[in-house]
């Protein structure tokens, strides 16, 4: 991240100058802003609708989460400081009296030694809190929680701006170390209805917890892709029919969920092929990057596994930048989320075009009616998946998937779709 506004300083200082409002103000938040994505980015880089809408919303409720860059913090909260309502800030307090050359040497060889921490509390209750992927995020929560409030600030013109990944397995590693570590938290005692408790509203602290479960959304995602395609491809109904009024609240979750999504992106300046973008990556990443975090994580509370922290690499080749301009996915190397992308994208499109074939060749257009929503959820997977079916089949540029990849994805669709047959 880098600045692009000189003003956001003396922003910031505005908020923490307040004499009437700003003397529990612990940080000032800044959104963030990508400066290298394209328009109709095929990643759904542009979080508009979060910076526009959901963020101002946990400001509402006293709090808004430190990302871990673009923030400015009070001194006094990073030291663990307690606020309470007799707290005044005294800005004309001075520097203290410099020490000689000498001493000041002495001190700083203290400071930058590797051991300067140890034995105390910096890690811990001081500064930013050590042994979580997501440090920032406990650290901005125990702030709130003694007592501190803190301020999300979205100028029109972007404060800070930074590179957001351009290959698709940047983006997974990176959502896979988020949502474990969210995940992590919120099974822990710092887990926003514990360490909270009291002293943060419940609307915060709910807020806390839609981002804190984001790897457990996996479980159920994976089941609509799989089981009602494997079903659909058996000739088994699992929703109502199209002509049973039971059908109704089906189809008001789909058509409010989506037409509200929707209207959102539209109202935060994205485009429609945007929102499809976001849809897809919503999808993907649901899929793969929480899945696997959800079962790492309790993989490591069961003492199976442990946890790692895997670095984004935001570094491209010209080609693979060129790529990205005109709107194709990288995917690059082996990955175990490939194979996963890859298996269910060819079982959907098994389940479509078996699963239609043999409804119209046996019963006709009326077959389709038990199995109707069904088939509109295998057609939109696989509308959903065309960049891998792009990658798998079509493609000869390093980007796409390779046919290793191609080959497990066929074994694991084999074995399922017999297994359906």
């Amino acid at each position: 991240m880098y600045s692009n506004n000189s003003e956001s300083i003396r922003d910031a200082l505005c908020f923490f100058l307040d004499v009437e409002q700003g003397q529990d103000i612990g940080f000032v938040q800044y959104p963030q802003n990508f400066d290298n994505v394209v328009h109709n980015d095929i990643y759904g880089n542009p979080i508009n609708v979060v910076n526009e809408l959901d963020h101002p919303c946990l400001d509402g409720w006293g709090g808004m989460c430190y990302y871990g860059t673009g923030c400015f913090h009070r001194r006094e909260t990073l030291c663990g400081q307690i606020y309470s309502k007799d707290y005044k800030e005294d800005w004309a307090r001075g520097v203290g009296t410099a020490e000689n050359a000498d001493e000041l040497e002495r001190m700083s060889k203290a400071l930058v030694t590797c051991t300067y921490e140890h034995d105390t509390l910096w890690g811990i209750e001081k500064g930013v809190r050590y042994g979580c992927p997501l440090e920032d995020v406990i650290t901005g929560l125990q702030i709130q929680c003694r007592g501190w409030r803190s301020v999300y600030y979205n100028p029109v013109r972007k404060s800070f701006l930074g590179m957001a990944p351009t290959s698709l397995g940047q983006i997974l590693i990176q959502h896979k170390r988020w949502s474990e570590g969210f995940l992590q938290i919120s099974l822990s005692n710092y887990s926003p209805f514990i360490l909270g408790h009291g002293k943060i509203k419940l609307g915060l602290q709910m807020g806390y917890s839609v981002c804190g479960f984001w790897a457990l959304n996996s479980f159920p995602t994976f089941y609509y892709a799989i089981i009602p395609s494997l079903c659909f491809l058996g000739g088994v109904s699992v929703f109502p029919e199209i002509t049973s009024p039971w059908i109704i609240p089906f189809g008001y979750v789909a058509v409010a969920a989506y037409s509200c999504s929707l209207a959102e992106s539209l109202q935060c300046g994205d485009t429609a092929v945007e929102w499809w973008n976001a849809q897809r990556m919503w999808f993907f990443r649901r899929t793969t990057s929480y899945l696997l975090a959800a079962i790492d994580t309790i993989g490591e509370m069961l003492g199976v596994s442990e946890s790692g922290f895997d670095l984004t690499v935001k570094v491209n080749d010209s080609e693979a930048l060129e790529r990205y301009k005109k709107g194709k996915m990288e995917f690059g190397p082996i990955s175990g989320m490939f194979v996963i992308l890859s298996t269910i994208a060819l079982f959907n499109l098994v389940c479509m075009v078996v699963g239609l074939g043999r409804v119209l060749w046996r019963e006709g257009a009326e077959g389709l009616g038990p199995l109707f929503l069904q088939a509109v959820l295998c057609v939109a997977i696989v509308a959903i998946n065309a960049p891998v079916y792009e990658a798998l089949f079509f493609r000869k540029d390093s980007g796409s998937l390779p046919s290793f990849v191609t080959l497990i994805s066929m074994c694991f669709v084999s074995s399922l779709c017999l297994q359906a047959i």
